[in-house]
């Protein structure tokens, strides 16, 4: 089995606020990744104590642990204990109905002899090589169904889009969040490979339009993980005038996960 992992923040000033991992039980058999890319709150606060990275190494951390020690829960019961066990980590001290709470896009990829199963909740994404090449983007698009008006500034978007039916969804502090993830089940004999990307990443194929997800996926498995957070950098770096970019920032943090199995 080759596994590679690389997480770069966007501002090095700044902490990451991406998590990623990969758990290996001692019984060899099998296996999880857990990718999250926190979400960065406006400057008028979030009604917690706790930073983002605070809350993404806590919510990723217990994903890790659960879908690792209790492989036969389904992956949406193991994120709803998970965010449990994090809202009551910092209830007694946070407003948690804030709505920037700290929260985060999640995916989660479990292999077993027989199955991978996965979940994707808001814009991270999960791709599946099968051995004829094929590749299968999962991947939950709420935000890109969303009217941009309900984007228009953090203010519109927080009342009307985020959390909310016809908007999308991210993980906070309601467990019952798990529900809305794209959930699913594959055989393990149709995947060879599969890889979790941050949105600051996925730039390559969204944002840049270096190619498909089948192209970004090939690049990863030929060039490796680094490499692609490197040609995201350049790519930012080489879009001055913004024709790419827009509004977004130029650099967002980048987390890419390669498992082949």
């Amino acid at each position: 089995m080759r596994t590679e992992l690389v997480s770069e923040p966007g501002d090095h000033g700044r902490p990451n606020e991406d998590f990623a991992s990969v758990g290996l039980p001692a019984s060899g058999q099998g296996g999880s990744l857990v990718l999250l890319d926190g979400v960065t709150p406006p400057s008028g606060g979030s009604g917690c104590l706790h930073s983002v990275p605070w809350f993404t190494a806590r919510l990723g951390g217990a994903l890790g642990e659960l879908t690792v020690s209790l492989p036969d829960v389904p992956l949406a019961e193991a994120l709803s204990r998970a965010l449990t066990r994090t809202a009551e980590a910092h209830a007694g001290s946070c407003d948690l109905s804030h709505p920037r709470t700290p929260q985060a896009t999640v995916v989660v990829a479990r292999w077993s002899p027989e199955t991978i199963d996965y979940l994707v909740l808001s814009d991270s994404a999960l791709l599946l090589a099968s051995p004829d090449g094929t590749v299968t983007a999962v991947r939950d698009d709420r935000l890109d169904r969303v009217p941009r008006a309900l984007l228009a500034s953090a203010e519109i978007c927080d009342a009307r889009a985020r959390n909310r039916e016809g908007g999308f969804f991210t993980a906070a502090a309601d467990p019952s969040v798990a529900a809305r993830a794209v959930t699913g089940s594959v055989p393990r004999e149709g995947v060879t490979a599969l890889a979790a990307l941050s949105d600051g990443v996925t730039r390559w194929v969204e944002t840049f339009r270096q190619g498909d997800w089948s192209d970004l996926f090939s690049f990863v498995a030929e060039r490796g993980a680094r490499a692609v957070v490197e040609r995201v950098r350049e790519l930012e770096r080489a879009d001055a005038g913004r024709e790419f970019l827009g509004r977004a920032k130029t650099h967002d943090d980048a987390t890419a996960v390669y498992v082949e199995l």
